[in-house]
């Protein structure tokens, strides 16, 4: 798939983004918001219009192929969207009647989502009786009803525990082996490190990065990260003191943050210089580190 160039315009949500994403591939778009990400999702799904440039899905292009598109994706957005009103398993069987399959067809793939999604002794039960992860999961399994071919999951986890994220993680590794396309936003960088082959981070519509989350921590961070808290009437002065320590310093309002190879050789640096941190700590740089590298720390509404 590639995405289309911008066609000039000021009030261009997407500007000349390109791209392309391999069958059974894991494609994670990170960006703040407003960066873009939700207009290239609905553009790849033939429900937004692309104003310009070139765009093909599943070799096709969803200006005249929409309804043949939209027949072999699945989509998850943020905001669940089940009717509460009927059982887990009529929600199923419901939304595969819109796909036009043979009564006794849904009834079958409906019974196997209901395994794959660990819901099948709740198949029965209201789903407003359902817990946030379990919503989730019928959600997802509802969008597989069709069989697609690529998956769009928009913030698949926010709001859920940690069991439930991981349970959901290993739902979607296995959905990968299968030859599934993952296409997914997420805000948290431990998921897409999880699930990501490779990340497009977006700002202002635009591609700022692209590669594996390995490539680019390794490209736009040092190996390891030092974090070093002082009273907030010191922060200043402590940091024109650590300027030559690491290869990189960031001051933040509550914290130091040192960008180094070594961070322990780097927070030993800081204990020659006299320096007595109120905490220091040593951590591996992240994905979280090149957003924030990449796209700033200012709040974007």
């Amino acid at each position: 798939m590639h995405t289309p160039r911008g066609a000039g315009a000021p009030t261009e949500a997407v500007a000349g983004i390109d791209f392309t994403v391999h069958r059974g591939e894991a494609f994670g778009f990170l960006g703040p918001n407003g960066a873009g990400k939700s207009t290239t999702m609905r553009m790849i799904a033939a429900v937004s219009p692309v104003s310009g440039g070139w765009l093909r899905v599943l070799g096709m292009d969803p200006a005249a192929d929409g309804p043949a598109i939209r027949a072999r994706l699945g989509s998850v957005p943020q905001d669940d969207t089940l009717d509460t009103e009927l059982t887990v398993r009529e929600n199923l069987l419901v939304y595969g009647r819109y796909f036009g399959f043979p009564r006794a067809v849904i009834r079958e793939r409906a019974a196997q989502l209901l395994d794959f999604a660990r819901l099948a002794d709740k198949a029965d039960e209201q789903v407003e009786a359902l817990s946030g992860g379990m919503r989730r999961r019928l959600t997802i399994a509802r969008s597989l009803i069709n069989r697609p071919d690529i998956l769009l999951l928009d913030e698949p986890t926010t709001g859920l525990d940690p069991q439930a994220r991981h349970l959901l993680w290993e739902r979607l590794f296995r959905l990968k082996q299968q030859g599934v396309t993952l296409l997914l936003t997420t805000h948290y960088m431990d998921e897409a490190e999880q699930l990501c082959d490779r990340i497009v981070v977006m700002d202002h519509g635009r591609i700022v990065a692209e590669g594996s989350p390995a490539e680019l921590i390794a490209r736009h961070c040092t190996r390891e990260v030092l974090e070093l808290r002082f009273p907030p009437d010191r922060q200043q002065d402590v940091a024109a003191r650590l300027g030559g320590i690491g290869d990189r310093l960031e001051a933040l309002p509550d914290r130091l943050l040192v960008y180094a190879d070594d961070g322990e050789d780097a927070l030993a640096a800081v204990h020659r210089g006299g320096v007595e941190p109120l905490t220091a700590l040593v951590r591996r740089a992240g994905l979280e580190d090149v957003f924030l590298t990449l796209t700033g720390r200012t709040l974007v509404d």
